[in-house]
């Protein structure tokens, strides 16, 4: 049974009898002394700044390189440091909200956020921008989680879902024009811009959410436990090094490379020791008990999943319209554009029925058409036009409301309030690391797949292959034409066959790939079903166990 014992406060300590009810009763009684809607807003706007600058920065980064003189490989640690900064921030912000409040790491992260993009626009070199970038991660990385948090809790349970689907509406929207908005203040201004314009909008998010932000009741007092530096340690060397390995993994041939055998065994070391440390603490920066929880397990395993296909389309696409197709950035941007569309269309309708059919009915029709729209992309050759990559594309992005919304609900739902900051912050995290783990994984099976093809088409490539001679041969003719000598003219077709050899081969792998990802969705069904079917919230929640 999931209690209030996990987190003592003065009331559990000196009246034990009432321990139980007490805190119970405050969650449910208690509602923020303002339009929710307007707390919604607030923490919207500032996640909307930190989902949006991190898309914003990938399109600068050869802008960012040839300014600070760097190479291109040393500008991909803008994006890195980054997301490793983050990511040890999204399981310790439920931590360090319990000790100072969740407005004020909110306004603290907003702060920090802000003043680090000002570091960022006027750094010198690549070193300090490197540095402002880890402290920009340091200060986006909490809002996420604090944000679904606070929205959890400044919403009656009957309102979760549509709370979440206005939410979700301005995460994905910062995705959708970043890119864009990214290129056109690069091409128009500098890149530094691109960090500058964070300082209105983070003086707005101060502003609102000093005003409109409060705390409830049992958060109102901070604990006073030691600071766990032992358990915070091991999880940056964990995070870190886990990190490290999926950036440069593919670059230094995985584990034929003695330097990332080693670092993969401290990161899996550093797990293991962050896990006992967790369990054995008196106050654990990130409180592994919550696992317990079945719908908590489940949802975190299905966000894996989710993560891994959502991240791996979105690395996926745009290098098979450019490498494979000949698009331009920009026709690339307009042609992946459209799932935005779909995105906004299905959040609004998820809104609607979140509160009439069952969560789990939804995410299951969320997954097929996930599964769907991989599969239709599978199925691209290189004859297509722009509109058979929009349609799946639409409907990738339709499926995410109907995934985002309900799987948040479904994981949270059985959750005490005092569990659901800390949840928040893992259930981010394991669907960061589940997109990371898919942009490595395609990256690797992208190249290893092309090589494999490429053996296997070549094998039939001989001249004692009919079709094969057929092409040859007109090939040559053609070049011989066009005023080639004969042994030119056979060297071009030559050239021109691998050429062919090799494109049909990637495609090939971007095939495998997408239908990789379909598997995993249709993977996800049957997980569903061990979600508890929702509760109806037209009164006080029954107590929570955890199973």
């Amino acid at each position: 049974m999931v209690s209030d014992k996990q987190n003592p406060t003065p009331a559990t300590l000196t009246a034990p009898e009432t321990a139980k009810t007490e805190p119970h009763d405050e969650h449910h009684d208690w509602k923020p002394s303002v339009n929710p809607w307007w707390v919604a807003a607030s923490v919207m706007l500032s996640t909307f700044m930190v989902v949006l600058d991190s898309s914003v920065a990938n399109v600068a980064l050869p802008h960012i390189a040839g300014n600070l003189s760097a190479s291109n490989d040393e500008s991909t640690w803008v994006l890195t440091s980054y997301l490793v900064s983050n990511a040890i921030m999204l399981p310790a912000s439920g931590w360090i909200a319990r000790r100072i409040g969740r407005k004020r790491l909110m306004m603290i992260s907003i702060l920090v956020f802000t003043g680090a993009s000002l570091l960022c626009g006027m750094a010198p070199t690549m070193p300090l921008l490197i540095v402002a970038r880890v402290l920009q991660g340091m200060g986006g990385g909490g809002m996420q989680p604090l944000a679904q948090s606070i929205l959890l809790e400044s919403f009656p349970p009957r309102q979760h879902g549509t709370a979440m689907a206005v939410y979700g509406m301005g995460i994905v929207v910062a995705p959708i024009i970043g890119p864009t908005l990214g290129g056109w203040i690069t091409d128009s201004y500098s890149w530094r811009w691109i960090f500058y314009i964070n300082l209105p909008v983070g003086l707005l998010a101060l502003l609102m959410a000093n005003t409109f932000l409060e705390d409830p009741p049992y958060l109102r007092q901070a604990f006073k436990g030691a600071i766990d530096y032992l358990g915070f340690g091991l999880m940056a060397l964990w995070l870190g090094t886990l990190q490290l390995v999926l950036d440069k993994g593919q670059e230094a041939d995985w584990f034929r490379s003695p330097w990332i055998c080693w670092t993969m065994a401290a990161s899996v070391a550093a797990l293991a020791a962050f896990i006992v440390r967790e369990f054995t603490a008196h106050d654990p920066i990130v409180q592994m008990k919550v696992f317990a929880n079945r719908d908590f397990a489940v949802g975190t395993t299905v966000a894996v999943l989710y993560g891994f296909t959502l991240y791996g389309v979105t690395a996926l696409l745009p290098l098979f319209l450019q490498t494979l197709l000949g698009y331009s950035a920009t026709d690339s941007g307009l042609a992946v554009s459209p799932r935005g569309i779909g995105s906004i269309l299905s959040m609004v309708l998820v809104g609607m029925l979140v509160n009439k059919i069952d969560s789990r009915i939804l995410l299951a029709f969320g997954c097929v058409l996930i599964a769907a729209s991989t599969f239709a992309l599978s199925r691209l050759n290189l004859e297509i036009g722009m509109s058979s990559v929009v349609w799946p594309n639409i409907l990738n992005g339709f499926s995410g409301g109907f995934l985002f919304v309900p799987l948040t609900t479904l994981t949270m739902g059985r959750l005490s309030k005092q569990q659901i900051g800390n949840a928040a912050g893992i259930y981010n995290l394991t669907r960061n690391i589940g997109g990371s783990i898919g942009i490595a994984t395609v990256t690797t099976m992208l190249v290893r797949g092309a090589q494999t093809h490429q053996n296997d088409l070549a094998g039939n490539l001989t001249t004692s292959t009919p079709l094969a001679a057929m092409a040859y041969e007109g090939l040559m003719g053609r070049f011989h034409i066009a005023g080639a000598t004969q042994t030119l003219a056979g060297e071009q077709a030559l050239g021109a066959m691998y050429r062919a050899m090799q494109q049909q081969a990637a495609l090939l792998a971007y095939a495998d790939n997408f239908r990789i990802m379909t598997g995993l969705m249709i993977v996800c069904l049957p997980l569903l079903l061990l979600f508890h079917k929702p509760q109806k919230h037209e009164g006080p929640q029954p107590e929570v166990h955890a199973e």
